[in-house]
Parts: structure tokens; sequence; C-alpha cells
């Protein structure tokens, strides 16, 4: 393993790390969610984005959004471990007046470039980002982190044909498909197949990757845009809850926060995988 590999694997690590320990101390939701979109968060925090921990606000800097803000949590583990804000914070993340709230917020955080959590309002606000970048010849790229139950939203489809026929080919969407959303799998509430050629059909250039294999993250993620004219979409293949085993692909993570003793379990798990 060389060392790019190995060092976002352990940032992936412990953004799962911090991710149950956060959700356990304030009785929050959405753990599983975080721990299927850890990876995704390190290899983007960890080789891929052009951000300045030391100057947040450089305005050549390249925008990511979490769309799927409710998942939040592994996203202020990747930004502290990076180096946006102490590690501290994360300890009051969710509790009476912590600057860390339950749904991503841009309020005093460095690092966060939107407020989210009402689904299907990332990739829109992404793809007017991608416009101005690049109607004003910009250098910087935008990337929306999106879930799969979200691309139930009918705005979400909208900023979809909106980036295709506006050539954005400086945005990037990403999708943690991990088949479970609030409620149930995806397949049963809403079919998003076949997924990969709605997104071509409406002017993508689409990329299917296993979310969970860095290498071929980084390597996918390194090669945006895939086409010339055409913004690029990645669908990754997550497992919901991925890395603690009586969290994963169980719709019961979706919501639930865990007990001191799961916490401890699904830590020393990590820890023996590591």
């Amino acid at each position: 393993m060389n060392e790019d590999i190995k060092r976002i694997s352990t940032l992936a690590r412990t953004i799962r790390r911090h991710a149950i320990q956060m959700t356990h101390r304030g009785h929050a939701a959405h753990v599983g969610s975080s721990l299927s979109m850890a990876d995704l968060l390190a290899v983007l925090y960890g080789g891929v984005l052009a951000v300045d921990p030391k100057n947040p606000s450089w305005p050549d800097r390249d925008r990511f959004i979490l769309s799927k803000g409710h998942a939040c949590a592994g996203t202020y583990a990747a930004l502290a471990e990076t180096g946006f804000f102490p590690l501290s914070w994360l300890e009051s993340f969710y509790t009476d007046g912590a600057k860390l709230t339950g749904h991503l917020t841009t309020s005093g955080i460095p690092g966060v470039e939107l407020s989210t959590g009402s689904l299907g309002h990332g990739l829109p606000v992404a793809g007017g980002m991608a416009l101005v970048g690049k109607r004003d010849g910009h250098p910087w790229r935008v990337f929306a982190l999106l879930s799969d139950g979200e691309c139930d939203e009918g705005s979400t489809w909208e900023a979809i044909l909106f980036a295709g026929h506006n050539k954005l080919d400086n945005l990037t969407a990403i999708i943690d498909y991990n088949g479970i959303q609030s409620l149930g799998r995806t397949s049963e509430i809403m079919e998003l197949e076949p997924f990969a050629k709605k997104w071509a059909d409406f002017g993508w250039a689409v990329r299917e990757v296993g979310g969970h294999d860095i290498p071929k993250l980084l390597s996918t993620l390194g090669e945006v845009p895939f086409a010339k004219n055409k913004p690029s979409v990645v669908i990754a293949k997550t497992i919901k809850g991925k890395g603690v085993s009586f969290m994963e692909d169980s719709l019961l993570w979706h919501y639930r926060n865990p007990s001191k003793e799961e916490m401890e379990l699904a830590l020393k798990e990590l820890e023996e995988g590591a």
C-alpha cells in the first residue's frame, strides 16, 4: 500500500470513529449515513479537493457541498482532521449551544460552503456555482455529494438537466448509493435504475465505482472532468454503516444513535480492522 492510500485509509477510519463517538455523545441520528460516505470524504479531503485549511475563503479553492446534510458528523470530522477547525469542537456536536449543529451549517464553521439538510437543494446550488465559475473563467471546481434517496426529489433532476444543458464540466456529482433511505430500501420506495443511463441521457459523463475502494475512487475522481463540456457523476456503490458489522446494510442505523456499549463495540471493530 503506497503512502497516499495508507494515509487516506487512516483518515477514513478516523472519520468513522469520530462519527460514532459524536452521534453517541449528542444522541444524534444518521451514523449509518456518515459511515457509508467516510471513504468518499477521505478521498476528497485527502487527495482531490484543492482547499486550504489555513485560508478557508481562498478565492481559487474548489467548492464542496454535502447535499445529504443530515450526515454532517462525517463531514465535520473530515474538516477537523484536515485542520479547518479544532478537533475539540467535535466533542460538543449536537448539544445545546454547540457550534456543530445536527445538520450541516455554514454559521461560524470554516470549510462549509452551504447549510444543507433539506434534501434536493445541494446539487441545484452546486450547479449555480459551477455556472458562475464557468462563465467568469474561474479555475475552481464544484463537487456535490448526494444521497441516493434524495434522487427522488424533482429539484435534483431539474439540476441534472440544468447542468447538462449548460455543459458544466467544472461540476462533479458523487452519489452515495447505499441502497437505504429513511423508511426502507431505495428500490422499494422509488426505483432509481437504470440509474447510470438516466444521468447519461441528461448529458452527464458517468462512472460507476465501488464506494469503499479508495485507490479506485482516488484515480476516478482524479480524472474529472470525464468528458469536455459535460458534467461528471460518480455513482459510488456503498454500504450503509460500513466498517461496523452490526450497522452494515441496516435501516435501523439511519435514525438510531449508538448506546455506550454499541459505541465501544463499534470502536473496537474499527481498531481491529485497521
